[in-house]
C-alpha cells in the first residue's frame, strides 16, 4: 500500500515555531521584563507568582495586588471570585500577602484597652464618624480576653476635633467607648497628640479606609466584621499560606 508523505517544512519555519513554542508561556522573569517595558511608569514589581486559576499571574506593585496574563501583555485590577463557593480569592490573598508583624507596630501611638485577660491582640485603624466603625464597636463589646489597640485615624469630615478631645481626656478608652457606643461627646480638651504619626503609619500600611483591622497573627482585614468572624480571626494561628 502506497503512503503519502507531506513535503518537508523549510528550516526557518521550523525554527520560528520552536521560538513561538518556547515563548508561549513566558516565565516570571520574562513577564517582569514585559510589564516594565510596556508600562515604564508602573513602579517596582515586588512579587510575581502564577495562580492556580485561569492561568493568571498575581503581581504586587506598590502594595497593590494586580493580575496579568502569561505574556505580561495585560494588567487586571479587581477581585477574583470563586463562582462555586463565592469566596473572594483576591481578598484572601491580600490578607496573606500584606500580613504585618504585629510586634513591630508602634503600639504606643494607639489607645489601649484590655478586656478580660487581654491574651489576644487586635489593632484597629478607626474613625469616630465612621458608621462601620461604630458597628464594629458594638460587636467588640461582646468580645472578651483581648487587648485592643485603637489607632485614631480621622479621615471623615469633622473627625479631627473628636479624636483630639478623646486623646486629651483623662481616660481615652472610656471617652472613646462613650462616644462610639452611647453617642456621648467627649469634653473639649487640648493637648499635644501624635495623630500625624498615626496618619503616616496608615499611609505606610496602605490603610485606605476605616475600620481596618490587624489581628495578632498579622492578618489585615479591611472593613467591618461580625463578632463570629472576629472571634475566628482572634483565635487563628499565624497564617503561613502560600500560593500553590
Amino acid at each position: 500500500m502506497k503512503t503519502l508523505s507531506l513535503p518537508s517544512m523549510p528550516k526557518w519555519i521550523v525554527a520560528l515555531l520552536l521560538i513561538l513554542a518556547s515563548t508561549a508561556h513566558a516565565g516570571v522573569d520574562e513577564i517582569r521584563q514585559s510589564l516594565q517595558s510596556k508600562f515604564p511608569g508602573i513602579g517596582k514589581i515586588e512579587h510575581i507568582v502564577k495562580t492556580p486559576y485561569a492561568g493568571l499571574y498575581e503581581v504586587v506593585i506598590g502594595g497593590q495586588l494586580l493580575y496579568t496574563d502569561d505574556q505580561g501583555e495585560y494588567v487586571f485590577d479587581g477581585s477574583v471570585i470563586d463562582a462555586k463557593s463565592r469566596r473572594n480569592l483576591s481578598e484572601e490573598r491580600r490578607s496573606v500577602l500584606f500580613a504585618i508583624d504585629f510586634d513591630k507596630l508602634p503600639l504606643e501611638l494607639a489607645v489601649k484597652e484590655v478586656k478580660g485577660n487581654g491574651k489576644r491582640k487586635l489593632a484597629i485603624f478607626t474613625d469616630p464618624n465612621c458608621p462601620y466603625c461604630k458597628r464594629l464597636e458594638k460587636e467588640l463589646s461582646g468580645v472578651s480576653d483581648v487587648t485592643l489597640y485603637l489607632f485614631m485615624y480621622p479621615i471623615f469630615p469633622n473627625s479631627s476635633d473628636i479624636v483630639r478631645n478623646v486623646l486629651c481626656s483623662k481616660d481615652p478608652a472610656r471617652s472613646w467607648n462613650d462616644w462610639m457606643l452611647k453617642g456621648v461627646s467627649p469634653a473639649k480638651a487640648v493637648c499635644k497628640t501624635q495623630t500625624d504619626k498615626v496618619m503616616a503609619l496608615g499611609q505606610k500600611l496602605h490603610v485606605n479606609g476605616t475600620p481596618n483591622l490587624i489581628f495578632g497573627n498579622g492578618i489585615q482585614a479591611p472593613g467591618f466584621l461580625p463578632r463570629q468572624e472576629l472571634e475566628k480571626n482572634l483565635d487563628a494561628p499565624k497564617d503561613k499560606q502560600s500560593m500553590s
